[in-house]
């Protein structure tokens, strides 16, 4: 599965796209602009998207790479 494959599953089961989530993560203290907040590891965006969206690890993880900078 690509990358953009991944995004668009996710935007399908949230309802959000990965820009919404970042911004979502940026609010609750877990990213910035830059990536993940300083200190925080990429296991509390996981729990995170599991606990709200019913996300599973690899969706999850794609959003964590987009977090991080990804974008193909």
């Amino acid at each position: 599965m690509s990358f953009q494959a991944y995004m668009d599953n996710v935007e399908a089961r949230t309802g959000q796209a990965p820009a919404a989530l970042h911004a979502i993560a940026i609010a609750k203290g877990l990213a910035d602009d830059r990536g993940l907040a300083p200190g925080v590891k990429a296991a509390a965006i996981i729990d995170w998207l599991k606990a709200d969206y019913d996300l599973g690890h690899g969706h999850a993880m794609s959003i964590v790479a987009w977090i991080k900078g990804k974008r193909r």
